[in-house]
């Protein structure tokens, strides 16, 4: 083949395509041990999750009276029933649709809020900046439960209201890591280059500076979501979370702690189920952290 064809050929041949980032984050987990047990963990309450109208053996409010004489573990309740007669891994599967539906809504729209707040009180400083931090010093101010107690309270327990009081305590957390990563990238070259080109400050925001904090949100999201697990969780446990009968796993430890002495199965398993899915959004934050401080 002469050179005239080889280069003909080269030349036709398409681009490789560079793996999107989170992809290459993604595979580069598998580098991480202690990242992989958590993404495993999160992955399987996400599997339960989608299929829990497969996985649940029975209904999660079905009630079988002839159960109270013997709650414990049996062929027919392999986790035992509840003190009224329900299955409680039935009732589990079905939680954990409640959990992985309100965690990441409440999550995400905190992280639209606080990454916009963020990047305008950084990038354009002065009485934004002013505004936008004695706000959220007014609110990160209170103890976040008693601001939890006060929205549920006023405004009645459901899971949109879970969602509302999420994002308004979660919110300005997010703008001050965002504002302070804001602050040190709107020094770098390549944003003095988009100024120079005449690009408009969102598009300075949201292409230039946003993408090269991603890193950190992230993994703070992946904590972030193992907190407000938790805080669902304390939510039902006070009889602030899901109104019943819902399958709430805080709202299963609520009803079952009385008999805490003679049946503790009935509130150590959903405490472990809550446990296991907050260790593995934790430990997959560990992964990722592991991965950046590599690159």
């Amino acid at each position: 083949m002469s050179v005239e064809t080889s280069t003909a050929v080269y030349a036709k041949r398409k681009p490789r395509r560079r793996a999107p980032d989170w992809l290459r984050q993604l595979l580069l987990l598998r580098e991480s041990p202690i990242g992989m047990v958590g993404a495993a963990l999160v992955i399987f309450w996400v599997f339960v999750a989608i299929f829990a109208p497969l996985l649940s053996p029975y209904g999660p409010n079905d009630n079988n009276y002839e159960a109270l004489a013997d709650p414990t573990p049996s062929a027919a309740f392999w986790l035992g029933t509840d003190n009224q007669g329900r299955d409680i891994l039935s009732r589990i599967i079905w939680g954990s649709r409640t959990v992985l539906a309100v965690a990441p809504t409440a999550v995400f729209v905190a992280y639209i809020i606080g990454c916009t707040m963020g990047l305008l009180a950084g990038y354009y400083r002065g009485w934004v900046d002013q505004l936008f931090m004695r706000i959220a010093d007014i609110i990160l101010s209170f103890p976040v439960l008693i601001l939890y107690m006060i929205i549920i309270s006023n405004f009645g327990p459901s899971a949109f209201n879970i969602v509302v009081a999420v994002v308004f305590t979660a919110a300005p957390q997010i703008t001050r890591i965002v504002r302070g990563l804001t602050l040190e990238l709107r020094e770098r070259e390549y944003v003095a280059a988009a100024k120079m080109r005449g690009e408009r400050g969102w598009y300075i925001m949201a292409v230039e500076i946003l993408p090269n904090v991603r890193g950190p949100l992230i993994v703070d999201a992946c904590l972030r979501m193992g907190y407000t697990t938790i805080a669902i969780g304390v939510l039902g446990f006070l009889g602030l979370g899901l109104p019943p009968p819902d399958p709430d796993r805080g709202g299963m430890v609520k009803d079952t702690y009385p008999m805490m002495s003679t049946w503790p199965h009935m509130s150590l398993i959903p405490c472990a189920a809550i446990s296991s899915l907050v260790v593995g959004f934790n430990l997959l934050a560990d992964g990722l952290r592991e991965i950046g401080l590599r690159d």
